[in-house]
């Protein structure tokens, strides 16, 4: 009987930290600074310390209901912005490219979070799958070159996703490791 009561309270620790993970990126994402077609968005920055508390499955899960929430029409999209025609848009590539990013940086934390330098190879292969998979669908969406769409999409994003990596993989370690010392990971 207490093993079951373990298993619940761990289902539903596990189902609250997915919820709170999601709100925060409800919370940053709309936080953006528009510099063109593709804003500036803070949604990368709360992926990445969304994958160093939860993980690459809860994670993902975490970033996906963000999506849901976004396509049904609740705000939380850079500038406060959803629906479908956002995810449908030229950005929106962007957006599911994030899916991409989640997998394969939490996989690389997942696997060395205690190796600051790979997790930063994981977070900058992932933000570079994110890159092509947004550039593509900006590419096609609006009718561009691929080059311009580079220099739309990625050029004038790669600082400030490099600034974003940066605190992420120094936060990120120090969180997990304190949910991990209080046996919540």
């Amino acid at each position: 009987m207490e093993n079951s009561k373990t298993t619940n309270k761990s289902k539903v620790y596990q189902l609250a930290s997915i919820g709170v993970m999601t709100a925060v990126i409800c919370i940053l994402g709309p936080l953006s600074i528009p510099i063109g077609l593709v804003p500036i968005s803070f949604t990368n920055l709360a992926i990445y310390i969304t994958l160093y508390t939860l993980g690459m499955k809860k994670g993902t899960i975490s970033y996906i209901i963000y999506l849901l929430v976004g396509f049904a029409g609740v705000p939380v999209f850079s500038s406060f912005t959803s629906g479908p025609s956002k995810l449908l848009g030229p950005t929106g590539g962007y957006l599911i490219g994030f899916i991409f990013m989640a997998l394969i940086a939490g996989f690389f934390i997942d696997m060395f979070y205690n190796k600051w330098y790979l997790c930063v190879v994981g977070l900058v292969l992932g933000t570079t799958v994110c890159y092509i998979v947004g550039t593509a669908w900006l590419a096609y969406q609006a009718n561009i070159s691929a080059s311009a769409a580079l220099a739309t999409g990625v050029i004038p994003f790669i600082p400030g996703d490099l600034a974003k990596i940066i605190p992420a993989a120094y936060i990120g370690p120090q969180i997990r490791n304190r949910l991990i010392r209080a046996n919540l990971f």
